[in-house]
């Protein structure tokens, strides 16, 4: 299948301004921005056709294009990373099997999630869209359930049936538990991995609709396929040792960085 792999990236982010631009330190000590690790892990993918930095801003793009990126610049209007996947496609004037959307603050995501998402859709032909979650162990749970206690929005939960279509995303920590993890164990609790698998017909519909209130609510751009009936397929992925975090606030950054430092990563 051919595959195209987008990675929107805005500078006005409402909780986060600049967010994309940011330096993150590695564990040899030199700093690269969120934007460039994020390219950096899209780059790193097998059996991918073409990798786009998707942006509204020229201070995004000529940064992406100084450490070698290839951009796409889109309009102003997209509300979120779905809608500027599309209109990236759009621009682009070819068609793809698939369109991957790597969000721009995620820079912790392998190889082998992204590969195994695609994986998951060449698999499952009737499935139109995509994502891949990860079971949390108990340091993971207990550092969303702090963020929470704290009044900070971090990782996305998933929950899903039989069937590993989702029945929701939220931004609380779903499903409630009650019980005490400690850092090592299992925990019932997926942590919603934030990439997206599309078949183009299914990206071109999203755009032309309208957000409903869910999306409105939690802030989740997935939540417009499922009040669609759209269903999405869960593509559960294996940590193999690597923890995993999103940039969502400042108080990330340091997490982030401690994460490569364990990690060992560049």
């Amino acid at each position: 299948m051919s595959v195209l792999i987008a990675i929107p990236a805005r500078y006005a982010s409402t909780r986060y301004p600049g967010k994309p631009l940011v330096g993150l330190r590695g564990a040899g000590g030199k700093s690269k921005s969120l934007i460039q690790r994020s390219w950096e892990a899209a780059i790193s993918v097998n059996g991918v056709d073409q990798v786009v930095v998707a942006t509204d801003d020229e201070r995004i793009a000529n940064a992406a294009r100084a450490f070698g990126a290839e951009v796409a610049m889109t309009s102003t209007d997209c509300a979120n990373g779905t809608e500027r996947c599309a209109e990236t496609l759009s621009n682009l004037g070819r068609d793809f099997d698939v369109i991957v959307n790597l969000q721009g603050d995620a820079p912790l995501t392998p190889a082998w999630f992204v590969e195994d998402l695609i994986a998951g859709l060449r698999e499952n032909p009737d499935a139109d869209v995509a994502t891949p979650v990860l079971r949390t162990d108990g340091r993971a749970l207990n550092g969303f359930l702090a963020d929470r206690r704290a009044g900070r929005v971090g990782g996305t939960t998933a929950v899903f049936g039989t069937d590993n279509n989702a029945l929701y995303f939220s931004k609380e920590v779903i499903p409630y538990t009650g019980q005490t993890f400690a850092d090592t164990d299992e925990t019932p609790v997926f942590h919603h991995v934030g990439v997206y698998a599309y078949r183009p017909d299914a990206l071109r519909a999203y755009a032309t609709w309208p957000a409903g209130p869910l999306e409105n609510l939690e802030g989740l751009e997935q939540l417009r396929f499922l009040e669609r009936g759209v269903p999405m397929l869960c593509v559960e992925v294996e940590a193999r040792g690597r923890q995993f975090w999103e940039l969502n606030n400042p108080e990330d950054v340091p997490r982030i960085e401690a994460m490569m430092q364990d990690m060992g990563l560049d």
